[in-house]
């Protein structure tokens, strides 16, 4: 069933998009914004597909989180710089953790210099030794892991008691969450626009990879954009 409601306060929207109480390990919601015919993004980002409704559930789901999860594509794209707001129960905005197998970060970006908290840079020991001693210098969590699949990334995370962890993309990392049914929850913003073009999906994994259900548990509407909130099935038995 669905629930048409109103986007009018904060206070609100965290309710409605709060997370499970108590996790003991982390809980991965994915966050992204598509257009009516199914675009991830407009002119190369997703900027050309938002709304004040979706800004203003981006900044709830932000502050409700306690780590933000992110390709290192994405954050080149975005153009991305620190969260600017205090997690829910803490004084300090949520990290941003980067998954690149390259460290092909820009020392001098956003992201390490308009942040109130240091980026944690998941990366391979393959990755340029001298790139990882710059983004460290820089002042990154520099984190050198086996690799990069999303359990070893989710070990790191729940070793350091991120629990509540946000998504952002991009497809790649999506794809690659879905694949190893790690994720646990979909904030899909359905934006009033046909875009057209080469866009791709918001997904992109390997192949052969089973098809899971969602279940719709949440959905708000403002102005004709339709901010979608669906969870994993979990198996009986």
């Amino acid at each position: 069933m669905i629930t048409l409601l109103p986007v009018d306060g904060t206070s609100e929207l965290a309710e409605h998009y709060a997370y499970p109480d108590d996790l003991t390990a982390p809980w991965v919601r994915v966050n992204f914004v598509a257009s009516a015919d199914g675009a991830a993004s407009v002119d190369g980002t997703s900027g050309g597909l938002g709304s004040d409704a979706d800004k203003q559930v981006f900044g709830v789901l932000r502050e409700l989180a306690e780590v933000v999860l992110v390709g290192a594509g994405t954050v080149r794209a975005e153009d991305y710089r620190g969260a600017r707001r205090n997690t829910a129960g803490r004084d300090t905005p949520p990290p941003i953790a980067i998954v690149t197998g390259s460290a092909d970060l820009d020392p001098g970006s956003k992201l390490l210099i308009d942040t109130r908290v240091p980026p944690i840079v998941l990366t391979l020991g393959s990755a340029p030794a001298d790139r990882r001693g710059r983004l460290t210098a820089a002042g990154a969590d520099v984190v050198v892991l086996d690799d990069l699949e999303p359990a070893t990334l989710l070990a790191e995370l729940g070793r350091r008691g991120l629990h509540r962890v946000l998504c952002e993309g991009g497809p790649s990392l999506f794809g690659d969450l879905v694949a190893a049914g790690a994720v646990d929850e979909l904030c899909l913003t359905v934006a009033p626009l046909l875009a057209g073009g080469t866009a791709g999906r918001i997904a992109r994994g390997p192949e052969g990879s089973p098809a899971q259900p969602l279940t719709l548990v949440g959905a708000l509407e403002a102005d004709g954009t339709l901010l979608l909130r669906y969870r994993r099935v979990t198996p009986i038995g």
